[in-house]
């Protein structure tokens, strides 16, 4: 759901594509997307980002996102195995 919700906020205020990265750990999936953003998107914590770090959170886990480098990125660590709380 957190990768679904990335998406869709790239595609509602990107410009073109989205890059997706998911890594497999030992004990943690890490997801990272990165999207170029129009020169007039605002930078908030919408609903969008809200309901992602509370899914994150239920998990264990953590999300964070923000402006780089001319667009904007998510990156979510989600724990699995024994590391779960």
């Amino acid at each position: 759901r957190i990768l679904q919700e990335a998406l869709t906020n790239a595609a509602r205020h990107g410009e073109g594509g989205a890059e997706v990265e998911i890594s497999f750990e030992p004990s943690a999936l890490e997801l990272r997307v990165w999207n170029s953003t129009r020169d007039d998107v605002e930078h908030d914590a919408g609903h969008g980002l809200i309901g992602m770090r509370e899914r994150a959170v239920l998990l264990g886990g953590t999300l964070d996102a923000g402006a780089s480098n001319g667009g904007f990125r998510i990156r979510a660590r989600l724990p699995y195995g024994e590391d779960i709380a």
